[in-house]
């Protein structure tokens, strides 16, 4: 299994940023001009929702796995601790992603002005 460090995701982030920030620039033609938000578009709150709720599925699928598993039913344990470690690892991250997110909103919060 490939373990993921947090400099390499906070690498990936800063890359996705940096895409983001070029995108901008090259919509708005010069930094003067306005900002035109596209309402279609998804925003940072639906992204969140739509992680959580993944989340959330994996965490069902794997107690409906389990419990199939503890009636007999045709489950083997090896798909039972996939399903069990996958729930396990998102929710791990969701939580590590959620503690990010509010120390730099602390960080942001406590800056001199």
């Amino acid at each position: 299994m490939m373990q993921v460090s947090p400099t390499t995701d906070a690498k990936a982030l800063l890359e996705q940023i940096r895409n983001l920030q070029a995108q901008l620039e090259d919509r708005q033609g010069n930094l003067g001009a306005p900002l035109e938000l596209e309402p279609n578009k998804s925003g940072f709150a639906e992204a969140i929702k739509s992680a959580v709720n993944e989340v959330n599925n994996l965490q069902m699928e794997s107690k409906k796995t389990a419990g199939a598993y503890e009636s007999g039913g045709d489950v083997s344990l090896t798909e039972l601790m996939m399903k069990s470690q996958k729930s396990s690892i998102a929710f791990e991250a969701t939580l590590q992603i959620r503690n990010k997110v509010l120390r730099a909103y602390e960080d942001i919060m406590n800056m001199p002005v």
